[in-house]
């Protein structure tokens, strides 16, 4: 019988070995054993023979489709469509702004403006916005981008708007006083379309190569026409997510603007979009590691390399932080991308009260959009500790600013 091997390594990761790996797993959580789905999920992968070194879990995963989120896996010479997942280039971004006190008239007229102007959910705009704040598609004669070309008009429709779930603007504060607004936002449908034609291709040709390990993990070479298409869609629609954030955040500013109810606050706000910070989740990227170029697939996960800046935000109550990477080999130089769920959507649903959810962020103050029992999935319980979340990751990044929420839009 094969058994698992573990190994704990200064209290905060886990090494797993099996018979049948092909490379180790290890896991930045002490909380590992909570959800023995996930180890499942993650045996399908580890067997797959083209993977680098080890693979990598961290302290905010739970189960999803393919792959865990919060899972890094570097593969060679291939690259693999559900290991970056539906929503492509799905990112954080987060600015600080100049002011230092908000009153709570001005933050809820503020809050009811981004409502407003900026579609959630399904809905979109009624007219195609500017295709000039689109990226540029770059001709190449060798390889195309199908997918993107099908569907760009369709995305004209929506530009600035912020999908749902977990997905949300959020107006927080320093702890020295300053506002800042933190979006987190992807590729909307753009991201999807791209992500299911490749996956339906990569299934079709595994079959054919009789080499299908398992459908939620068909493969593509680099190397060949559809793969390179695919990598060149994938960064495309990476590039499209940043600039329906850095336009959503834009209008946020806006609202900032008519909203303020005090003059001194207008004249004293400022906001420079350069100095926005956005660290990416759900892509893979060509990295070099141990001397070799390899393709990290982060799902749910960000890069965290030596001095680099990035995100990691909250369950809607509890703080966010800004944070500095921390030169680690064995996470392939990456950190969680949130605090991660403990609750399936359903089961919060079913289980939390919709009363007690409430009264935890009405306590706090922050205003919430929790009115049903539908919003429960997102709701304070649903998710991890993030302490516990941060703490065991403190190999992988320093703390440079903590965020306490304010007021919160989801869709």
């Amino acid at each position: 019988m094969n058994v698992y091997v573990i190994y704990l390594i200064i209290i905060k990761m886990f090494v797993i070995k099996k018979d049948n790996m092909n490379v180790p797993l290890k896991i930045f959580s002490k909380e590992w054993m909570i959800e023995p789905q996930c180890l499942e999920q993650m045996e399908t992968i580890w067997s797959l023979p083209f993977l680098y070194k080890h693979m990598a879990l961290m302290p905010d995963w739970h189960l999803w489709i393919g792959a865990s989120i919060g899972s890094v896996v570097a593969t060679k010479w291939v690259i693999i469509p559900s290991l970056v997942g539906v929503d492509i280039g799905c990112w954080m971004s987060a600015v600080k702004t100049s002011i230092t006190n908000i009153d709570k008239d001005s933050l809820k007229k503020i809050m009811w403006m981004i409502r407003k102007s900026i579609p959630v959910w399904f809905n979109k705009h009624k007219e195609k916005q500017d295709a000039g704040l689109t990226p540029a598609i770059i001709d190449c004669c060798d390889y195309k981008t199908p997918i993107v070309d099908r569907e760009f008009e369709k995305s004209l429709y929506s530009l600035w708007t912020l999908w749902g779930w977990n997905h949300f603007i959020e107006i927080q504060k320093w702890s020295d006083g300053y506002i800042w607004i933190m979006i987190h936002s992807g590729s909307r449908n753009l991201g999807k379309q791209v992500a299911d034609h490749y996956n339906k291709i990569a299934i079709e040709q595994n079959e054919k190569w009789h080499c299908l390990f398992n459908k939620d993990l068909a493969f593509l070479p680099v190397e060949t026409e559809e793969g390179q298409n695919y990598i060149r869609e994938m960064q495309y629609c990476v590039d499209f997510a940043f600039a329906n954030r850095r336009l959503m955040m834009e209008r946020v500013l806006l609202c900032f603007l008519e909203g303020l109810t005090k003059d001194w606050m207008v004249t004293e706000l400022w906001c420079i979009p350069d100095d926005i910070i956005n660290i990416a989740h759900n892509y893979a990227r060509l990295e070099n590691h141990w001397g070799k170029n390899v393709r990290v697939h982060r799902k749910g996960a960000t890069s965290a390399k030596d001095g680099e800046i990035g995100i990691i935000p909250w369950s809607q109550w509890t703080k966010s932080y800004i944070v500095r990477g921390i030169w680690n080999r064995d996470s392939f130089m990456s950190c969680s991308h949130w605090a991660g769920r403990k609750m399936w959507r359903k089961d919060a649903q079913r289980s939390l009260d919709l009363e007690a959810e409430k009264k935890i962020l009405d306590d706090l103050w922050v205003i919430h959009g929790i009115r049903h029992t539908s919003d429960l999935d997102e709701a304070p319980s649903a998710y991890k500790d993030i302490d516990i979340v941060m703490e065991e990751q403190k190999d992988l990044v320093d703390i440079v600013v903590e965020l306490t929420p304010l007021a919160v839009v989801k869709g």
